[in-house]
């Protein structure tokens, strides 16, 4: 299945789509006013497959709106985490809305698993669509509404406790990341002060966060016994739709990474070590050029970042570049860091619009140069998908949503001098990422044996939480750097991570998405505009499809064995060795 504009329409809209079910006046104000529009879908009489699709239409275009007042309270609230307003705008959809909606939700799903047109579809097109509201149905469980909307509540509450936490060094206060550009400086002093600085912030809400977490984990814990799971990480797998692979496979992956990729990453850290001429590294020597230069500036403002992103999407395509103007044409963009703001970066489709908002925190550095690529690869993706008929169409699973963006990074790369017109920074700069897309994999698969060990043993405590994640950190990252003295640090290391809180067992699919991210690149080098028409392609199959066939359109393979990841990663290490 394909959308049904141009892709150079698709970039150039900024008008939602006429609504042919909801009155165009209609806007999201109480369950009252949204109720009979439930009830009117649930009760009508469907009397073909012609009538079912329709009806499929109408209940998209309820949820699509439903979904978009929702995303523009999250915006809000996160843009600025210290707007009570914006906060209870937010909580009111998730605790006076989306428990109302979930019932009928459910009844909907019924009646369209029961509609005797139902087969008459065409099992190639709603295939997928069929299949994931089989396992919505299974998975379903009434008791478990008012679990969700506290949890959802709970999970509210991170942002603002992470948003709070500014330092201050030489006399400013500044945010966390922010402070985190000082370990980029050549003065190891420098360095340190900050790290030591960031650290002792991060701790003084240690205790908070992990009664945060606990909260949450006996929350989940709940809700996977209602719904008949044995724990939280089955019931997830099931909620994720992950149909493709199973909990022993992420654990071959994480085994695979730690086999191929670690040994790399330890021998990266030991020419750190020599290169600066250190004798041991601290955790405060990993993000400095061993050049012993200046940290790279590639922008001062967001407005710059903006515009050099532009410029290198055009270079690759002027659709990709466009997406981003009309983004910026809508104001669908907040890119600084500043005091109060949520931490992190995303890009949030926007459903009955289909013009995404990109929010990341950009103070200059090379990382949120990759940030900006990354999220514009989430929002090309929100582009290509925005007139697929159903709603669900346009929400492929992480593993293909992180292609999208992964990909970006890498496939950009040619145009990077955009940002970096010193051919000697270009090379760092492209070196400094390279070594990034390896680190990738340990971090990821250091947060993803942390989850399935927390929710297998949900009764634990805190002390061994701290312990268990000390060694799965120590199994995975830094093996080569002395915490002498900083091992009161060490366990808290995960609070740093969001995913945890806000989006539990959303993180191995980076290491995925990483690898068919690789895959795309190397295609990309040996023939630039075939890969980013297969690329195209298969961002713009949404979620019509299953994640091996999405993969196969972009002439990659959806394969993350261990001889997989050797040559890839093998294929990043020679490419390393070029610059």
């Amino acid at each position: 299945m394909t959308y049904s504009a141009p892709a150079a329409d698709l970039a150039t809209e900024t008008q939602r789509p006429p609504r042919q079910y909801l009155p165009e006046s209609f806007t999201v104000t109480e369950w009252a006013a949204i109720e009979p529009y439930f009830i009117e879908l649930r009760d009508r009489a469907i009397h073909s497959a012609a009538e079912l699709e329709q009806w499929l239409l109408n209940r998209s275009e309820l949820e699509s709106v439903l979904s978009e007042d929702l995303a523009w309270r999250y915006i809000r609230m996160t843009c600025d985490t210290q707007d009570q307003a914006q906060a209870e705008a937010f909580q009111y959809f998730v605790s006076e809305i989306e428990p109302n909606v979930a019932p009928y939700d459910h009844a909907l799903n019924e009646k369209m698993m029961a509609s005797e047109f139902l087969d008459e579809l065409d099992p190639a097109r709603y295939r997928i669509f069929v299949r994931s509201v089989r396992q919505a149905l299974e998975i379903y469980r009434a008791e478990n509404i008012p679990l969700k909307t506290e949890i959802s509540t709970k999970q509210q509450q991170y942002a603002a406790i992470a948003g709070a936490m500014t330092v201050t060094l030489d006399g400013e206060e500044l945010t966390l990341p922010r402070a985190a550009d000082r370990l980029k400086s050549p003065d190891r002093a420098v360095r340190e002060q900050a790290w030591r600085a960031i650290q002792e912030r991060r701790l003084q809400d240690a205790q908070p966060l992990d009664v945060l977490y606990t909260e949450l984990i006996s929350l989940r814990h709940q809700v996977a016994q209602n719904a008949g799971f044995a724990n939280f990480r089955d019931y997830m797998f099931a909620a994720l739709g992950r149909f493709d692979y199973t909990p022993q496979d992420t654990f071959d992956f994480h085994r695979a990474i730690r086999e191929t990729v670690v040994p790399l990453i330890d021998n990266l850290d030991l020419e750190r070590r020599q290169d600066l001429a250190l004798p041991e590294l601290r955790p405060w020597d990993l993000d400095v050029d061993v050049s012993g230069k200046a940290p790279l500036r590639p922008f001062e403002t967001g407005e710059e970042l903006l515009e050099k992103t532009v410029t290198v999407f055009d270079r690759l395509d002027p659709f990709l570049g466009q997406c981003l103007r009309t983004m910026r044409e809508m104001g669908n963009l907040d890119l600084e860091s500043r005091k109060g703001k949520a931490p992190g970066g995303y890009n949030y489709p926007l459903d009955e619009t289909g013009v995404p908002f990109i929010f990341m925190n950009a103070t200059s550095s090379l990382r949120d140069v990759v940030t900006m690529l990354h999220e514009g690869g989430h929002a090309v993706h929100s582009f290509l998908t925005r007139r697929l008929p159903l709603s669900a169409d346009k929400h492929p699973p992480s593993e293909v949503a992180e292609l999208a963006s992964m990909s970006m990074e890498l496939i950009s790369m040619d145009h990077w001098n955009v940002f970096f017109t010193d051919e000697d920074e270009l090379r760092r700069a492209k070196k400094t990422h390279l070594e990034s897309v390896l680190e990738t994999f340990p971090w990821v698969a250091t947060i993803d044996k942390f989850q399935h060990w927390v929710y297998e043993n949900p009764e634990h405590t805190v002390e061994a939480r701290h312990q268990r994640w000390t060694q799965i950190f120590d199994e995975f990252n830094q093996r080569t750097v002395s915490w002498q003295g900083l091992e009161h640090a060490k366990p808290y290391l995960w609070q740093k991570q969001l995913h945890l809180y806000e989006v539990p067992f959303y993180y191995i699919e980076y290491a995925m998405a990483q690898l068919g991210a690789i895959a795309v690149w190397r295609n990309f080098r040996q023939d630039p505009q075939a890969a980013l028409q297969g690329y195209q392609r298969a961002l713009a199959l949404g979620y019509t499809a299953p994640i091996g066939e999405i993969y196969a359109a972009a002439g990659i393979r959806f394969d993350f064995s261990t001889e997989y990841l050797r040559t890839l990663a093998d294929f990043v290490r020679d490419e390393m060795a070029k610059l």
